[in-house]
């Protein structure tokens, strides 16, 4: 009578994380054959109205891409950084332009479409620049962006707006003068998919961001352009904390554009760990991606968190580069050719996909 037991207990344990972690994205094959699928690229040139020269805007390193599907191909808005800097976070960032038939393979635009220039952002993002977007369509089917200003002193969150994604209006900070002194980058607009679309979409009557770097928070929206930070105690309300030992036990920080689903809220978010590391498939002081699922009727209360990440920096692509300890750092999503494409920044130096056998 025991042996039946006890198999019946193997069965079921070696079955319940496919049950337990069902409304999780994926899985995901890393493009193998094709990584980087983005490299940085010292032809490119244009003239920098803050410098007032003419800059290889993309020579040293390009990574962390938003990503959108418009009539039928995939698009990415990634990051790229000149040489006018040595060392991470001091050279000016600045947004260029991409597009691909198949998701994989990319041809890029020739000048950036979001930088530093003498339209009242200035102070925010020079010489810094503009870092790391995300993507969503609103129900009007205008694009929307978030992106981080760095002046080298503070990180802004900010909004741009746009009809084509590629002519684009800086819409200013996020959060306004209220938390004008708030360190906030990396926003994450909950969405819905329909089809090879993700829209913003109101939940509990308002829109919901995730954002931060660290700790990550929520704000709230009426119009997503002008946001209202979740606060608690007389602070900001932490969603989601580092937890100790694990993947994202010193940092944690959202990644793509959250995505509505019938279990909950899914978050892909990007995790640094420290020195103190209970996997050790894991490296140490590395980033890594895993998925947090929030509550539909709460979207700032976690219903469930696996330990353990989906992807991890573990090829010689994602550990080459200026940030050699390794990294995949995720941040855009597309639904496309019924599969997801997943992008991430690869060592913060090149760009890397991944990609779903189905949705």
């Amino acid at each position: 009578m025991l042996f039946p037991l006890m198999k019946r207990c193997f069965i079921a344990f070696a079955l319940a994380p496919l049950f337990l972690f069902a409304w999780m994205l994926g899985p995901f094959q890393k493009a193998d054959e094709a990584n980087p699928i983005l490299q940085a690229n010292p032809e490119s040139s244009f003239y920098c109205p803050m410098s007032k020269e003419e800059i290889a805007w993309e020579a040293a390193y390009v990574f962390n891409p938003a990503a959108v599907v418009r009539e039928g191909k995939v698009y990415l808005i990634y990051r790229a950084e000149d040489e006018s800097g040595s060392g991470i976070g001091k050279r000016t960032s600045r947004l260029g332009l991409a597009v691909s038939s198949d998701g994989i393979h990319f041809v890029k635009y020739g000048a950036p479409i979001l930088y530093p220039d003498l339209d009242g952002e200035e102070g925010r993002e020079w010489p810094g620049g503009c870092e790391d977007p995300r993507i969503v369509e609103t129900e009007e089917g205008l694009y929307l962006m978030t992106y981080t200003q760095w002046n080298r002193k503070r990180a802004s969150l900010a909004i741009a707006t746009s009809p084509d994604l590629i002519h684009w209006k800086k819409e200013g900070s996020a959060f306004g003068a209220a938390f004008d002194a708030l360190w906030s980058k990396s926003g994450s607009i909950v969405c819905r998919r329909e089809g090879d679309r993700l829209i913003a979409t109101k939940v509990q009557g308002k829109y919901w961001m995730y954002f931060g770097e660290g700790t990550v928070h929520a704000a709230v929206s009426d119009d997503l352009l002008s946001w209202m930070v979740l606060m608690e105690q007389g602070k900001p309300k932490p969603v989601l904390k580092p937890r100790g030992g694990l993947f994202d036990g010193m940092i944690a920080e959202p990644g793509p554009p959250a995505l509505l689903t019938d279990k909950g809220i899914v978050l892909i978010y990007n995790g640094k760990n420290s020195v103190v590391v209970k996997n050790p498939k894991i490296p140490t002081r590395c980033y890594s991606a895993g998925q947090v699922l929030f509550d539909l009727a709460d979207p700032s209360r976690i219903i469930d968190w696996p330990e353990d990440p989906f992807l991890i920096p573990e090829r010689p692509y994602e550990k080459t580069g200026q940030y050699k300890k390794g990294t995949v750092f995720t941040q855009g999503l597309v639904p496309f050719m019924n599969r997801w494409f997943l992008y991430y920044g690869m060592a913060d130096s090149t760009i890397g996909a991944a990609v779903s056998k189905n949705i």
